[in-house]
This record gives structure tokens, sequence and C-alpha cells, in this order.
């Protein structure tokens, strides 16, 4: 079993979960999140903004800034990882810089509280 954990933008997450929904998975979990990829700051601008220098602090203006997004996710049998992660792709993909980021994490075991089942019959 993995954790598909899902970066995507604020406007995209009624597509994302019934994107979920429509390929088998309706146990997931969303909140959310703030930040921003490498791409929306000049790396050089941002290590002078961190040594003090007012001139590359005022260059960084609103790109300093973390974005909101929201983070989902969802705990999926193996063999199901490649369609999620697809569904997620499919509905989130614009092809500008923020589509998201989806990260997919090895799990060692699951435990259902109400009744004790364990691995994959915790998820199903």
């Amino acid at each position: 079993m993995k954790e598909v954990i899902a970066i995507v933008r604020i406007n995209m997450m009624n597509q994302t979960k019934q994107a979920l929904t429509d390929c088998g998975v309706d146990a997931f979990f969303a909140h959310e999140a703030q930040g921003r990829g490498k791409g929306f700051v000049n790396p050089m601008v941002l290590e002078g903004a961190r040594e003090g220098y007012e001139e590359a602090a005022s260059l960084l203006g609103a790109k300093g800034q973390l974005y909101p997004k929201r983070m989902v996710t969802a705990v999926v049998p193996d063999k199901k990882v490649k369609e999620v992660v697809e569904a997620i792709i499919g509905v989130n993909r614009t092809g500008k810089a923020g589509d998201g980021k989806i990260f997919v994490v090895p799990l060692a075991d699951a435990v259902r509280v109400r009744t004790g089942e364990k691995g994959s019959r915790a998820i199903a």
C-alpha cells in the first residue's frame, strides 16, 4: 500500500475530489497548505534577501510569498497507485507553473481503529 500526497491549486479541489471518487478512492484527507515552487524565485535574489540586502528583499516582492494550495492525501493499494496519480494529473495539468506536485510514499502498515484490521484490509 502507498500514500499518495497531492498538492493542488485551490480552484481544482472539486475536480480532484471527483477524480479520486471516479477511480474508486472515496476515503482521503484534504487540508489547507501554503508553499511555492522553486521556479517562482531567483535563488540569487533569495540569497541576497537572506543576507539582509534590502534591494534583494524588495525585488522579491510578491514572488517571495507563499501561495495557498490544498494538500490531498489518500492511502491506496499498490495496484491502484498509477490510476490515482493519472487521475490527479488529468484534472490538474494546465501546463503552467503551479499545477502542483504528487508524492508517492510506501507505507509499512495501516490499522483500522474500530475493528483492529491491518494492512490492505484496513483501507478497503
